[in-house]
């Protein structure tokens, strides 16, 4: 439970003070965080509170959102303020009131990513590691994608799975992924695009009649990433697909790349959630060989 008294004072050094009756109100929708509805005298703010050490993670996603805010692409919460108190971390959102996003909401949301993919950098990475669920995500800046991608997504969530004790064919079959992994980039230069970098379907959401995104893992990276993990949990609507594609229409070759870029997330989770996803990332790797 965070010392409230701190958090209360953290908060008016932002400008945001809480009413004399306040008593915040624990809310659904945080896995990692602790999450809250925060009652101050300008109205309810979302609050995300955390250990003292959980301040990074908390720093970078506030970085994330107004990195994404900044495109003006996409609608993602305001960031009102960002602290580590004595003993709790402390990230503070403006509250929207969310509605399931339907099929006109995802097809918005689809000419919308099409438009944040269009914001980009010179090179791979970002300007800070950051974290994928509870997992710490590299961003060292690269000018070579395969390579990025390589070395600080795929090699990285193998070595940890290795760690975690997965064996066997997972581990067999990634050597011989990894080896062969430049032949799946040939003739793909992806542009290094703003990415929100976790876009499952349970981080997009409607207020107010239109797309709003939220919980990114911001890098620089190839757009069809984004597509791939949007596939993956539960997925989205069709229209979302059709109207980012005619957008930007996807280049040649990204069915394939759908797969290994997939790989990562669904690596990931094996690291986080258990044996669950062993096979599934098995799968993953089979199809990417026998291509």
């Amino acid at each position: 439970m965070p010392n409230w008294n701190d958090v209360g004072d953290a908060l008016r050094e932002h400008g945001l003070r809480g009413r004399p009756d306040c008593r915040p109100t624990a809310v659904g929708g945080g896995s990692i965080c602790a999450t809250w509805r925060y009652e101050t005298l300008d109205g309810p703010i979302f609050l995300k509170t955390g250990n003292r050490d959980a301040f990074g993670m908390l720093s970078t996603e506030a970085l994330g959102l107004q990195e994404i805010a900044a495109s003006e692409a996409i609608r993602v919460p305001n960031v009102l303020a960002i602290q580590r108190c004595e003993q709790t971390s402390v990230l503070a959102l403006e509250w929207l009131i969310l509605q399931p996003a339907g099929h006109d909401c995802d097809e918005e949301l689809g000419t919308q990513l099409a438009a944040l993919h269009r914001h980009s950098n010179d090179q791979f990475g970002w300007q800070q590691n950051n974290w994928i669920g509870l997992t710490p995500q590299a961003n060292t800046i690269s000018n070579d994608w395969a390579q990025f991608y390589a070395a600080q997504r795929l090699a990285f969530q193998f070595d940890l799975a290795e760690r975690n004790g997965y064996q066997g064919a997972l581990l067999h079959k990634a050597a011989d992924l990894m080896t062969g992994i430049t032949n799946i980039f040939d003739g793909h230069s992806p542009s290094a695009s703003l990415l929100h970098g976790d876009l499952w379907s349970g981080n997009r959401a409607c207020c107010d009649e239109h797309p709003v995104i939220f919980d990114p893992a911001v890098y620089y990276g190839d757009r069809e990433s984004d597509l791939a993990m949007s596939r993956l949990f539960g997925g989205f609507h069709a229209e979302f697909y059709a109207a980012y594609e005619e957008a930007w229409p996807m280049a040649d070759g990204h069915q394939r790349r759908c797969a290994l870029y997939q790989l990562y997330h669904v690596l990931n989770h094996l690291n986080l959630f258990g044996a669950s996803y062993y096979s599934q990332a098995v799968s993953l790797i089979n199809e990417l060989l026998q291509d």
